[in-house]
């Protein structure tokens, strides 16, 4: 299967809370909570008026029932100031505690809610700090980790390319000394030695790509360049492979697009990469097709196959990261990372990816659309 050549878009959506209650601030959510003891009140009350009537009845006095009311009515409005004040009192709270669950997906939020009252109001709030402290200095220590770890990426990928520019340094040598002298046999083992070397810097640079994603605002140039120049320096980038596989690659078409040209070329690279790989095992002559065309504002670049095709139960998948599918069981060199790469780094830039393909040998077509504004989304507008 073809390579995972385009990601989902790297952004993942946050997760906004699932639903929303009742607001915490309100009114009737205050009351609604004090029921019980605004119940227990009043059962109070109750059973002590009726205590004055019954002594009243039996035990005549100079305390009416008017003023047994007057006095029930009076200690009510006591209670309804009271529960007025008091809410007035925590509503800042309140309002704190619904900002920050309407926030809930940022790492802020536990600090939003500041105002606590009462004491119970005091610990959670204090409980919410204490957390987001431990949150955070455990983030701290991820990410410490996880920089750590794009160093030696970046250290390992730069060391390993040494010792393959010296291989492919003699190979050069070997291949000019003997001139030509060369039989078959050392032929035949020098392109293997060139084309085994092209594979591992194709791998090393597949590898340093994927680790500068995590940092992908900092290495990103965006200016108008000619993709047809892109595509043109990425079929050049395999022409040995097109040569000994019989792959005849043809650019059609001309277009300029707002593009980070480093970043583009890493795409079309890994697009036409695919294409020869799923292409070379097929028999005879095969057509690599790159056609360049706008319409309507919009900007396509089709890279179209005569390779093996993908099966349709593996298509909505082609951008999952390690996905190989039916493909990746035939075809060694896959490692799903190529279309997921792809489409990660198309998402940051905002063009967009596709894949259509025909199974059984039908060929394969991945489609960049390149909109208008649509790197804009790099400055969040």
């Amino acid at each position: 299967m073809r390579e995972n050549e385009g990601a989902a878009e790297e952004l993942q959506e946050e997760k906004a809370p699932a639903a929303l209650p009742m607001a915490t601030a309100s009114p009737l959510r205050y009351f609604r909570d004090r029921l019980s003891y605004i119940a227990a009140f009043a059962i109070a009350l109750v059973l002590a008026g009726a205590a004055l009537v019954l002594g009243q009845i039996y035990y005549p006095s100079s305390v009416d029932i008017g003023t047994v009311l007057y006095a029930g009515a009076l200690v009510l409005c006591c209670l309804s100031i009271w529960l007025t004040l008091d809410y007035m009192r925590q509503r800042s709270y309140f309002r704190q505690l619904d900002e920050a669950y309407v926030h809930a997906a940022e790492l802020d939020a536990p600090l939003r809610v500041r105002s606590g009252v009462t004491g119970d109001q005091i610990a959670v709030q204090r409980l919410l700090q204490a957390q987001h402290e431990a949150y955070m200095n455990e983030l701290g220590r991820y990410r410490r980790q996880q920089e750590m770890h794009q160093h030696f990426i970046h250290q390992w990928v730069h060391q390993m390319k040494t010792p393959i520019a010296v291989i492919d340094l003699m190979i050069q040598q070997a291949d000019q000394a003997q001139g030509e002298d060369n039989g078959p046999a050392s032929n035949q083992s020098l392109n293997s030695l060139r084309e085994e070397t092209e594979r591992l810097t194709r791998g090393l640079d597949m590898m340093l790509y994927a680790a500068r994603l995590e940092k992908f605002e900092l290495d990103v140039h965006v200016r108008t360049v000619p993709l047809h120049e892109i595509a043109r320096r990425a079929i050049n980038s395999y022409k040995r492979l097109c040569i000994k596989y019989s792959i005849y690659p043809q650019i059609t078409g001309e277009a300029s697009v707002q593009t980070d040209e480093k970043w583009m070329f890493f795409i079309i690279n890994q697009l036409v990469g695919n294409a020869i790989k799923y292409s070379k095992h097929q028999p005879g002559s095969k057509k690599l097709q790159l056609l360049i065309g706008t319409e309507r504002g919009l900007t396509e670049l089709q890279v179209k196959d005569e390779g093996m095709g993908i099966p349709e139960h593996d298509l909505p998948r082609v951008f999952d990261p390690f996905f190989t599918g039916d493909n990746g069981r035939r075809v060694e060199e896959s490692t799903g990372m190529g279309l997921f790469l792809a489409k990660s780094v198309c998402g940051k830039l905002g063009h967009r990816i596709a894949v259509n393909s025909e199974p059984d040998g039908g060929g394969t077509t991945v489609t960049v659309t390149f909109e208008a504004r649509s790197l804009f989304k790099l400055e969040g507008k």
